[in-house]
């Protein structure tokens, strides 16, 4: 058994969908592994990890109306605002998806279905830096 780890660091445009899918399947080819299981970790409170559709635009769109309708920026709702109207909104989108994903290796590539794609979910409404750590355990 073999194991990889790493850092990528993403630069978002603000809030949304940004797709991390091939750089990703880049790392995880370098690293020569046949079978094993990938586990990623987003390292903020305010920005999650999908899984989601990667062929149509409109999905992302529609996802991302979706959480600000249930998670809206309304500063009368909430206490916390230490950064602004839109920090307690990130933290509950956040709460509402997920900071870890893991995906199997079979084959030398991940199993990911025909149209899914690894997106980073930015809920912040300006840029951001954003770590994540990738762990590939195999063989």
């Amino acid at each position: 058994m073999r194991q990889a780890q790493t850092m990528v660091e993403i630069d978002t445009r603000g809030q949304g969908l940004s797709e991390i899918t091939s750089q990703v399947v880049r790392w995880v080819s370098e690293q020569n592994m046949r079978d094993g299981l990938l586990t990623l970790f987003c390292r903020h409170t305010s920005a999650s990890l999908l899984i989601q559709e990667n062929a149509a635009p409109e999905v992302r769109g529609d996802i991302e109306r979706y959480f600000a309708r249930i998670a809206p920026e309304d500063p009368a709702a909430y206490a916390h605002d230490d950064e602004g109207p839109d920090d307690m909104p990130a933290h509950l989108r956040a709460a509402l998806t997920q900071v870890q994903l893991s995906i199997p290796l079979i084959g030398g590539r991940l199993a990911l279905g025909t149209w899914q794609g690894i997106y980073l979910f930015e809920h912040r409404r300006r840029p951001h830096q954003r770590t994540i750590a990738l762990h590939l355990l195999g063989e």
